[in-house]
């Protein structure tokens, strides 16, 4: 049979598993099973241990747990009340005010935890309700932080980063320092925006606060210290070489335990639900990654990614032509799958493609992680938009239609980094000299 056909047999066979509900992990292992009893020759059961085992015995892949983890004790504790009170003195003087709250604070808050959802239930659950007590625009407020909140897939401990990083045998640490910079410009984009729209849009910003004096801003200012010293202590140790992302991952648990206990949310039933928390979400994303290890192997003995890889290199697109094809595939699939499943689902298939373009595997993760924090904030399956929704109570897509313009915005920083490479690969350079 033609492998062009079996291809499509095979994504039709996928797509009709994964809309019957069926867990992603099941689904990839179906079609793995499937595909290599029907075309392949070579003992099914064997490869499957084999890989399976291979998938789950990862050094690397530890630091998974531990970042959850840690990111599930942070949104137990009073972080997000810390980061306001510290950040909004400092925020009264720029147009758009209290609405940059939203952005710094997701971006800090990625910047603990690894996981866009969190980030976005976290700093959602105390600046929403300040920003609706003020007078705010609530298209802006929400916009903000549907925006923002996908800032914890980008900024590192990335969580998706770990998994990119395990499915491409790519350094975890040089993928978490090549998300800095991007991270970073994303921000400076995201209140950009909110500046400029709120220089135009005057009659929608409540009237100006008191101003604070500048003693009480520093008086403020040290609510953050727990925090940034966190952030020092598990990005900063994995650039200056002192520690693995595996070893980070144990010192940021313990410092958010400390953090955790000495604001007074550690106790015996906040331990509990976030181990528990942290175990439930890292055993389905190894169950996922278990399945597409297997499902790639699978393909590898059929021969369809190589197949694939010289079809599309026969229209001999340039590099550009082949990431813009790729940008409006990664939408697409991101409109039904979770971030997570798009990385697994595709890499086997596209890497071929992307080293035969000639293209960074580091820079095409951040890439990557770029197109899937759009699908973070595109319906129907849209994670940051159900958090959303079932914060506020409005529809998903007018949750949607809030975050349009933060959606171009991610389009823009694409744009930005195929232009200039280097704000993804300077800092792993630079480590890398180190």
């Amino acid at each position: 049979m033609d492998l062009s056909l079996i291809a499509f047999v095979l994504g039709l066979g996928m797509l009709a598993a994964l809309a019957t509900g069926i867990w992603v992990a099941v689904a990839l292992f179906a079609m793995a099973l499937a595909a290599m009893m029907a075309l392949v020759s070579v003992p099914t059961g064997p490869v499957l241990a084999t890989t399976v085992w291979g998938a789950a015995n990862s050094w690397d892949l530890t630091a998974l747990p531990m970042f959850i983890w840690m990111g599930e004790i942070l949104f137990r504790s009073r972080l997000s009340e810390d980061m306001f009170a510290g950040l909004s003195p400092w925020m009264r003087n720029l147009p758009g005010r209290i609405l940059h709250v939203n952005i710094l604070g997701c971006g800090i808050f990625a910047a603990v935890s690894g996981s866009s959802a969190a980030t976005t239930a976290t700093i959602g659950r105390m600046s929403l309700p300040e920003l609706k007590q003020r007078g705010y625009d609530e298209r802006m407020a929400i916009g903000t932080l549907a925006g923002s909140g996908t800032l914890g897939l980008l900024i590192p401990p990335s969580i998706i980063l770990i998994v990119y990083g395990a499915a491409t045998e790519q350094s975890i640490a040089r993928l978490f320092m090549a998300g800095v910079l991007p991270g970073a410009m994303l921000c400076l984009l995201f209140m950009g925006y909110v500046a400029v729209w709120a220089v135009l849009n005057r009659h929608k910003m409540p009237p100006k606060e008191e101003e604070v004096p500048f003693v009480e801003r520093l008086r403020a200012t040290r609510r953050l210290f727990p925090v940034i010293g966190l952030i020092i202590g598990v990005i900063g140790s994995i650039y200056a070489g002192l520690a693995s992302p595996t070893e980070a991952a144990a010192i940021g648990v313990m410092l958010s335990l400390v953090l955790s206990w000495v604001s007074g949310t550690l106790n015996r039933d906040s331990f509990a639900s976030a181990l528990m928390g942290a175990t439930r979400t890292s055993c389905m994303i190894a169950f996922i990654l278990a399945g597409a290890s297997f499902l790639t192997v699978a393909m590898g003995y059929t021969g369809i990614p190589r197949e694939l890889a010289a079809w599309i290199g026969s229209f001999n697109l340039s590099p550009y032509a082949l990431l813009v094809a790729l940008t409006l595939f990664f939408v697409v699939l991101g409109c039904f799958l979770d971030g997570i499943s798009v990385v697994v689902l595709t890499t086997s298939v596209i890497l071929p493609m992307v080293e035969q373009a000639g293209l960074d595997l580091i820079w095409f993760g951040i890439y990557l992680v770029l197109v899937v924090e759009m699908s973070q904030i595109t319906p129907p399956v849209g994670f940051n938009l159900f958090v959303l929704q079932g914060m506020t109570g409005h529809n998903i897509f007018k949750v949607a239609r809030m975050a349009l313009p933060f959606f171009l915005l991610m389009i823009l920083a694409i744009v930005l980094i195929v232009s200039f490479p280097g704000l993804a690969l300077w800092l792993p350079q630079t480590m890398l000299s180190n």
